[in-house]
């Protein structure tokens, strides 16, 4: 049973869907409870796909990435997510955010700061998430404010994907206070880990992804220069919600991912597990519950696809 072959997927994207299979069959599953079970960032198998170009595949080749497009970027995603989700989560956190910074940042910002994600000698993640505020974009309450030329930030961050090991993060902080406009009043700023007043930690013990890292973070009069600001002031609205949009594809892609290897594998334990002499697979009650996560599962992935 064959739940993410290529029927639905376009020409174009076939190739890297396929480099991703073998590496998610070659080199993801075969350390996916390892990682799991010890709860470790796996370094390793990071470093592997960024030497098969698998890690920020959606940089530009200017900057050093392959340039591939959000169909086929969505194709990589189902694979390495059917293996283990925890490490492919960390395969694609490690260059999480660079489009915002293809996108809206200067020719500097990305000269300087791309190429070394897409190389696999720097990692990154973005900082949006709080304490008591989720994703409420319009709620955060980390603020920027500008202090001659540069800005210092105050606050707090919660669930950051490598806040902890990352080279440098895009965040997102209150810069203005409008109560008329409440989508004006945020913006985007590249943080260096190492600036003074940053200061994160890892959050132990997740039930699941037990191989990707999250950290809490606390910015403490963190202070970077004014050039660091990415795009406009007060536009981290609008760069952050495109952002989401790009990205609720790929993240439907992990949920494909993940059903995929549940399917799969509920489907093996059926066949091989026998009441009353012979494997329960064979009971109408198991196979109606099997055919309706089939139809769910195909649902998604078309809807998915169609979405891309």
């Amino acid at each position: 049973m064959e739940l993410l072959d290529e029927s639905l997927v376009p020409e174009a994207a076939r190739g890297v869907k396929r480099e991703a299979r073998r590496f998610a069959e070659d080199v993801v599953r075969p350390n996916a409870a390892r990682h799991f079970r010890e709860g470790t960032y796996p370094t390793d198998v990071v470093d592997d796909a960024s030497d098969a170009g698998l890690v920020g595949v959606e940089i530009s080749p200017e900057y050093g990435g392959r340039g591939s497009s959000l169909l086929e970027a969505l194709a990589v995603t189902e694979e390495l997510f059917r293996a283990d989700a925890g490490i492919g989560m960390a395969i694609q956190g490690r260059s999480f955010g660079a489009e915002i910074l293809e996108a809206y940042g200067t020719e500097s910002q990305k000269r300087t700061r791309l190429p070394p994600i897409a190389a696999g000698e720097q990692f990154t993640g973005v900082a949006i998430s709080e304490p008591g505020t989720g994703s409420d974009l319009a709620g955060m309450t980390t603020a920027a404010e500008r202090d001659g030329d540069e800005w210092v930030i105050d606050g707090e961050k919660y669930w950051i994907g490598n806040g902890v090991d990352a080279d440098w993060l895009t965040v997102y902080a209150r810069t203005d206070d409008d109560p008329t406009d409440r989508h004006s009043n945020h913006s985007l700023f590249v943080v260096p880990t190492d600036s003074p007043g940053f200061d994160a930690e890892h959050i132990p013990e997740k039930i699941g992804m037990r191989a990707s890292q999250q950290a809490q973070i606390r910015f403490d009069g963190c202070r970077v220069p004014a050039e660091n600001l990415v795009g406009e002031e007060g536009a981290g609205f609008r760069m952050i919600a495109e952002f989401f949009d790009h990205g609720r594809v790929l993240a439907g892609g992990h949920g494909l991912g993940l059903a995929a290897a549940a399917i799969e594998e509920t489907r093996s334990f059926v066949e091989d597990r026998e009441a009353f002499g012979r494997p329960i697979g064979g009971f109408q009650a198991v196979q109606h519950e099997l055919a309706d996560a089939r139809t769910e599962f195909e649902s998604a992935r078309a809807l998915t696809w169609r979405a891309a």
